[in-house]
């Protein structure tokens, strides 16, 4: 039999595959989509590990320990009264596994609204051939696609410590951290990343005792500095235990937990004992199983596809974005490359700005930002002003009763033009997408300031943040 040939083939059907599949199709290009997850029944879960064991799932469950953190201690400061509080995991997790089937199904529904072809299996490379390349579908059944265009979006894996694998028991990943069957008594956390604070927030609000343990002797050296202050004392308010600059020894798990040996920030020699580890220093691009070595697809040292910056690789017509390439592990990020890609295909002009890519961190308080850090600036020496504005002045954050935190603006000293907002506080992850706008559109802190902002909101303090770059808050 005949392979079926397409335009464009797209190898992973998470954010960053599954948008470029279904932008190919509207350009007009008959395309299709292998992707290999599976649900509990053994059926496509498209989607990636955003939909099925990342982004998705977490949101639900923050969302779930969120209410009852609140029931437990601030419904009262609003007159309402709750006894025999409790949580019920089994089913705060079945209603996680619910808002994920519907993201997989949806994007099922999408790819036939938009004629794409999906194929459930594993795809890898096999050889080029007369029309492009030829792509091997392991599913159920073994059947080979020839592709005009190859984009690759195989996304990324958990990086393990070494020597001690996920269990997905004792020692998760994020993966296993979803699916924790009750709440643990002792948590550990390596890692105080974006996976570890969010997952150490959920077990934390439903009772768990945890311990961040972060290599690193500074919190969240990513995030601008005068924000990173600002989370790391609220955290250690709610009660998550945050120790920097520590070394990781020997770790052994058995039946009754997980021991952690380790060498703390003074040199002195420790060990956490606890019930459940969840390890999240990072990911690795997810490359095994491509074939990239049968056709002469180039990986760098990481296992990631080397492409250039329009997202080409080493191999004609062959692109790959997202985690698998250079450049932020974020599914935003995937999906705007997987959108440029397309268009590049199409001979349009795709772009992806990664200065104005936004990074959220959906704590409580949540940490959101885009463009540059005050100490990337100060590295660089690029002269700045800065303004900020503390949601304890805004008055839609004190009726919310959640004053957290503050929005912070640095704008260049002499042109004005916005080079970096810093929130920490309520929304952050909403109020951040004004700044990306204005940011793309090259505007000034004065464009904000002037801009009528309702009132109340919470996006005021956004104003009053620009309004501060020239010293002229009006409510603070």
């Amino acid at each position: 039999m005949a392979n079926k040939t397409f335009d464009v083939v797209v190898i992973g059907g998470g954010p960053g595959g599954y948008i470029a599949a279904i932008r190919a199709a509207q350009l007009g290009f008959n395309t299709a989509c292998i992707d290999e997850w599976k649900n509990d029944k053994g059926g496509p879960a498209p989607g990636g590990t955003c939909t099925n064991v990342g982004c998705i799932p977490s949101k639900a469950l923050l969302q779930s320990s969120e209410h009852f953190e609140q029931a437990g201690h601030h419904f009262k400061d609003h007159g309402i009264g709750l006894d025999n509080l409790s949580i019920d995991v089994p089913k705060m997790l079945a209603r996680k596994d619910t808002v994920v089937k519907q993201n997989n199904d949806g994007i099922l529904y999408l790819f036939k609204k938009n004629k794409v072809t999906f194929f459930h299996g594993r795809g890898s490379f096999v050889k080029a051939t007369e029309g492009g390349w030829e792509i091997k579908v392991a599913g159920k059944e073994e059947e080979s696609v020839v592709a005009k265009h190859v984009i690759v979006a195989t996304g990324s894996n958990a990086r393990a410590l070494p020597g001690v694998p996920f269990d997905e028991k004792n020692v998760l990943s994020n993966d296993g951290a979803l699916r924790v069957g009750a709440v643990p008594k002792k948590l550990g956390v390596i890692g105080s990343g974006v996976i570890g604070l969010e997952m150490g927030s959920v077990w934390r609000r439903l009772g768990a005792e945890v311990t961040v343990l972060e290599a690193l002797p500074v919190f969240l050296g990513a995030v601008d500095e005068q924000v990173a202050k600002e989370a790391g004392k609220a955290f250690a308010k709610q009660g998550l235990k945050i120790e920097l600059g520590v070394k990781i020894g020997d770790i052994k798990s058995d039946k009754k937990g997980v021991t952690v040996a380790y060498t703390d920030a003074k040199g002195g020699e420790q060990k956490l004992v606890v019930d459940k580890l969840i390890v999240s220093i990072g990911r690795v691009p997810n490359t095994i199983g491509l074939n990239a070595e049968a056709v002469g697809l180039q990986l760098d040292e990481r296992g990631a596809v080397m492409v250039d910056a329009e997202c080409k690789t080493s191999l004609p017509n062959v692109w790959a974005v997202g985690d698998v390439v250079r450049g932020p592990m974020l599914a935003h990020k995937a999906e705007e490359e997987g959108v440029a890609v397309a268009e590049r295909i199409a001979g349009q002009h795709g772009h992806v700005n990664f200065n104005t890519i936004p990074w959220v961190i959906y704590t409580s308080p949540e940490i959101a930002w885009v463009g540059q850090t005050e100490q990337q600036l100060k590295a660089e020496g690029r002269a700045y002003k800065a303004g900020s504005f503390p949601f304890m002045a805004n008055g839609r954050a004190r009726a919310l009763g959640d004053t957290t935190g503050f929005v912070k603006f640095l704008a260049d000293a002499k042109t004005d033009e916005i080079l970096g907002v810093h929130i920490v506080g309520p929304f952050a992850s909403e109020l951040i997408s004004e700044a990306v706008v204005a940011m793309e559109f090259k505007a000034s802190a004065e464009d904000i300031a002037r801009i009528c902002h309702a009132h109340p909101s919470l996006s005021e303090a956004t104003k009053e943040a620009a309004l501060a770059v020239d010293k002229r808050t009006l409510n603070f």
